[in-house]
């Protein structure tokens, strides 16, 4: 069989590819939110409020890279 019979794929237009792209993203950043919230103030029993405090981060921080 020649490779001149073989149907060609469909191109997707620029605008669809990069709409996938930022729904894509888009949802991550919800799902990377949701989870801290619910591992801070569900798991963690914290205030919601100190998430969004970079003292907090900084604690985080020196906890997971303390040497």
């Amino acid at each position: 069989m020649s490779e001149d019979n073989q149907p060609m794929a469909a191109k997707r237009p620029a605008w669809i590819v990069i709409l996938r792209i930022v729904l894509v993203l888009l949802v991550l950043v919800v799902a990377l939110a949701a989870g801290t919230v619910v591992g801070y103030v569900v798991f963690g029993k914290q205030d919601a409020s100190d998430i969004w405090q970079w003292s907090t981060w900084k604690h985080v921080f020196d906890l997971v890279f303390a040497s």
